[in-house]
């Protein structure tokens, strides 16, 4: 089964200028694995927002990584109830799960338009025989998504309504930052809807706006039309009593 897109491919940028490669979060590429980086990639894939990108179930040959926009992975039941499980956003891997199992366990559509780096997954055996160090990137990737999972899961098991908002609207502002999704500003922008908010965090629509309006009645954030305005970062994972730990460069390939 191929991948529920409907992107399209286009030239590629580089690895030698890639975007991420300016970001002070990411760590820096030796000149050998800079140089099998530009094989190891097959292209680039432009995504619609609001495209599948992949879906569960799906074998694809390839997997991605992210380089502009952002992503949602979710798993449904045959309802059609949706329970959204993380997002992606640029540097990190998209696939990869396919890769190693042989077909998706969630799906994953696109929040925004984005461009998505292209790669082979049969080669990626050839990465962990000739690149340890980057074999070890891919390890330490899959290793921080369970550590999100794991405070997601923290937060809807124990955490209250009011925490569980403020907490993820935290924790996607600040990934979006170190990303470089997002600028760092006064008010950081989250373009995502109330639905996707309720998805997350298991709570009804209802209950999720009435949450909101308590979190703007607090000068914390504001919400629009084109999605939620964050004036206070700080002040919200505070009251989630979430503390954002990443402070050393991370991996991407």
């Amino acid at each position: 089964m191929a991948p529920a897109t409907n992107g399209h491919e286009t030239a590629a940028v580089s690895c030698e200028h890639c975007p991420l490669r300016r970001n002070e979060t990411f760590r820096s590429f030796r000149e050998a694995e800079l140089d099998f980086m530009r094989r190891f990639k097959q292209g680039e894939l432009k995504v619609n927002r609001g495209a599948s990108i992949l879906m569960e179930g799906a074998q694809n040959p390839h997997f991605y990584t992210v380089l502009s926009g952002w992503a949602f992975r979710y798993k449904t039941l045959e309802d059609g109830r949706r329970q959204i499980v993380n997002f992606a956003m640029p540097g990190d891997l998209v696939g990869l799960q396919g890769s190693l199992l042989g077909a998706m366990q969630h799906s994953v559509e696109a929040l925004s338009p984005m461009t998505l780096c292209v790669f082979d997954r049969n080669e990626l055996f050839t990465l962990y025989q000739a690149h340890p160090e980057l074999a070890y990137d891919v390890t330490w990737i899959a290793s921080r998504e369970e550590c999100m999972l794991d405070e997601n899961l923290l937060t809807i098991g124990r955490r209250s309504a009011l925490e569980r908002i403020a907490y993820l609207l935290a924790f996607i502002g600040s990934r979006s930052i170190a990303s470089g999704l997002m600028k760092r500003s006064n008010a950081v922008t989250i373009g995502m809807t109330q639905q996707h908010v309720a998805d997350t965090l298991g709570l009804s629509l209802v209950h999720t706006n009435k949450t909101l309006r308590k979190l703007v009645r607090r000068d914390l954030l504001r919400w629009g039309d084109g999605g939620c305005q964050v004036f206070d970062l700080k002040g919200l994972a505070e009251l989630a009593g979430w503390e954002d730990t990443a402070t050393e460069a991370r991996p991407f390939l």
